[in-house]
């Protein structure tokens, strides 16, 4: 599993600058950059703050678009039903190989990314995820829109697990926490935001123009990431100089092929790499958290809302999105407000007292109490609220207060592995991906049938206490973290990156 055990990566990385140089770049902090940049204009980490931004707003739109395909058909499943002949229940299966796909899909995107660069990756999933969507809105039977929806989850899966990786490529450690919590904005917000222009769509024009909305953002993505998205991978060989920057400027990244690991190809093994990531208590723990409360506290909403609003209060396709899709963007952009910038805060204050000695990632992980709190507690006012049959405003405030604390949760969760594994980080998202997708697609089966049966009351209080005990193994690692990590060290692969 690993070479041998290793200090921590980042405690490490700021010893050996210290030791080693004596021209240390530092932060506005006065802190030493970490990692610290090269000498060439190519490198990412060079880039100006600007471009920086631009690169992960792409990337992150490209994310958010993946999720967005994924669900914007939900609140059509009625008449997509009555189109088919198949009952409301079959319709939502679509979704569900969708959703299970842009999990799986991903474990044949990150080798190829790995070896070939990521832009390649992401202009060729965008393409395919557009064209994919295309197929959807043109499909004449169910058949043929199930098949074409597999496609698609294995083309928008790509920069969902990439993107982690690339926020690590062009940010410093004392940045990586505003800049993954933007990039877990956007991956959570997809499918929030999906259903509100998804329900208007499919009562003015159908739910095939569902799929040809995102079939058109798809294509307008493609164009600007063609432009305006460069390479990011970048080798920092100590023997580089600032000679052979000159040879490798910043337009050559680019280029629409071209680029290649030194050293690498592709292996059949590399297809199961994230799932030896799971080997390391830091990563499956946060990992099967992550996954577990992404379920309660974003999917479960959106399986449960059309069945509860539209009894409850009458609400039709429009408002049902509507209701659902702004709730959880507003809880999700006030999560973001509050994760990132705490994170970051900690981070430095840690520095500050000890910049060489005793800074650990495990540091980043004091910010996940807010979210261990709000989730269960947003859980139970939807239930109890449902179940009293309370004014519209009180279960729609319960999705939005689960939904603030899942984004802190997702921000602090992700920015915590990358710490720990930054070579390997789009394995780390992979896995992420694949475990919040397939823990995602089980909802479908079991939680309204649950509800119904023992009153929404009790079943979203089970999943609140869920949330808890899952929460448990998170605070062995705030004190256990650094200790287990030392003694596993570190993985052998991706070490050049």
């Amino acid at each position: 599993m690993t070479d041998s055990p290793t200090k921590d990566p980042e405690k490490a990385e700021v010893v050996q600058v210290e030791a080693t140089s004596t021209n240390v770049k530092l932060d506005s902090h006065g802190l030493p950059l970490v990692p610290q940049p090269t000498e060439r204009t190519d490198d990412p980490l060079n880039w100006p703050h600007w471009l920086k931004y631009i690169v992960l707003a792409q990337v992150s739109v490209m994310a958010l678009l993946g999720q967005f395909s994924s669900a914007a058909v939900n609140p059509a499943f009625v008449d997509l039903a009555k189109e088919f002949r198949i009952t409301t229940v079959q319709a939502s299966y679509q979704t569900t190989v969708a959703s299970a796909l842009g999990g799986v899909g991903s474990l044949m995107w990150i080798p190829l990314a790995n070896v070939y660069g990521r832009r390649p990756v992401y202009l060729l999933s965008t393409l395919m995820t557009g064209l994919t969507a295309l197929g959807s809105a043109r499909a004449q039977s169910y058949g043929a829109l199930v098949a074409t929806r597999v496609l698609n989850g294995i083309g928008f899966s790509a920069p969902v697990a990439l993107g982690a990786g690339t926020v690590v490529d062009i940010f410093f450690l004392h940045e990586r926490g505003r800049a993954m919590g933007i990039f877990a904005l956007f991956i959570g917000n997809g499918a929030h935001l999906s259903p509100i222009p998804g329900g208007f769509i499919a009562e003015t024009v159908g739910w095939r123009w569902c799929f040809y909305l995102t079939a058109i953002l798809h294509g307008v993505m493609f164009c600007i990431i063609l432009v305006a998205l460069p390479e990011t991978l970048f080798f920092r060989d100590s023997k580089a100089t600032s000679h052979e920057s000159l040879r490798h400027p910043i337009r050559s990244r680019l280029a629409l092929w071209g680029f290649r690991t030194p050293g690498k190809s592709l292996h059949w093994r590399d297809i199961y790499r994230p799932f030896h990531m799971a080997t390391y208590p830091s990563v499956i723990l946060c990992a099967t958290y992550y996954s577990v409360l992404c379920g309660y506290a974003s999917i479960e909403f959106s399986v449960t809302v059309a069945a509860t609003f539209s009894q409850l209060y009458g609400f039709n396709a429009g408002r049902l999105g509507l209701s659902l899709g702004l709730s959880l963007l507003i809880g999700t952009a006030l999560g973001e407000l509050a994760s990132g910038p705490i994170m970051d805060a900690m981070m430095r204050r840690a520095r500050k007292r000890s910049p060489t000695d005793d800074i650990v990632p495990e540091v980043r992980l004091n910010a996940i109490w807010t979210g261990a709190i709000l989730v269960p507690a947003g859980l139970l006012i939807y239930g109890l609220t449902v179940h009293f049959r309370a004014p519209v405003a009180a279960p729609c405030v319960g999705m939005a207060i689960a939904s603030f604390g899942l984004q802190v949760i997702a921000s602090v969760t992700y920015t915590y592995c990358s710490d720990c594994y930054k070579p390997q980080t789009s394995e780390v998202s992979s896995l992420f991906n694949v475990m919040r997708q397939l823990f995602g697609c089980t909802l479908a089966f079991y939680s309204v049938p649950f509800g119904n049966k023992v009153g929404y009351q009790w079943s979203f209080t089970c999943f609140a206490v869920i949330c808890i005990v899952f929460f448990l193994p998170i605070v062995w690692l705030m004190r256990r973290g650094q200790t287990v990590r030392e003694r596993l060290g570190k993985p052998s692969f991706n070490t050049s990156l």
